[in-house]
């Protein structure tokens, strides 16, 4: 019997493994244009697992800009001020959290009045079609071979979240790898029953 070991796969990050549809397409075009903002600088917003760090890689590339993540839960209050002022048109300000500036019980008030008033756009939960993209980069991404039918299935079963996503792949993942099988849609009802409380 295998056992399965903890270990980290690599997602695939280029601009080529992010999919676009109405859950992302504010957000993507608002990078597409950013040689037409108002001001060098964006907040980007979205759920956990919802593609942002991605997207803010993607955004650097591209534009040569700076970014600054997950910014709800660490961030130095000062290094993100001199980064808000220092923002240029050459060199444009990208701010990628989960949640809004009113919620991250900032110290710094001439922070909390800069980020109030720079722009901002947000990845909305997944719809259909980005959901199953998303599960199925999930298991590309551990270099699983896993058909349209289990990502159907899953799609329509599973809490409508990226962080949800995440974790039914990494499930099965481990469950295939554990029990010597492919993954198939019996495999996932099974480990979706046992680890997820969830009935069929």
């Amino acid at each position: 019997m295998q056992i399965a070991l903890p270990l980290h796969y690599r997602s695939a990050a280029g601009e080529s493994d992010f999919f676009v549809s109405d859950a992302n397409r504010d957000a993507v075009g608002m990078l597409d244009r950013w040689g037409d903002w108002l001001q060098p600088r964006l907040l980007l917003t979205g759920p956990p697992a919802a593609g942002k760090s991605h997207l803010a890689r993607v955004f650097a590339a591209r534009s040569s800009a700076i970014i600054h993540d997950d910014l709800d839960r660490h961030r130095d209050e000062e290094t993100v001020f001199h980064a808000w002022n220092a923002a240029t048109e050459e060199h444009p300000l990208l701010l990628v959290a989960r949640t809004p500036p009113r919620d991250w019980g900032i110290g710094l008030p001439d922070l909390a009045s800069r980020l109030a008033a720079t722009p901002a756009v947000t990845i909305q939960s997944p719809d259909d079609a980005l959901l199953a993209a998303v599960l199925a980069k999930q298991f590309r991404d551990r270099g699983l071979a896993v058909g349209p039918d289990v990502v159907g299935w899953l799609t329509t079963r599973i809490e409508r979240s990226f962080a949800a996503a995440a974790t039914a792949a990494d499930m099965l993942d481990q469950a295939a790898l554990a029990q010597g099988r492919a993954i198939t849609v019996p495999l996932a009802r099974g480990v979706l029953e046992a680890q997820m409380g969830l009935e069929f």
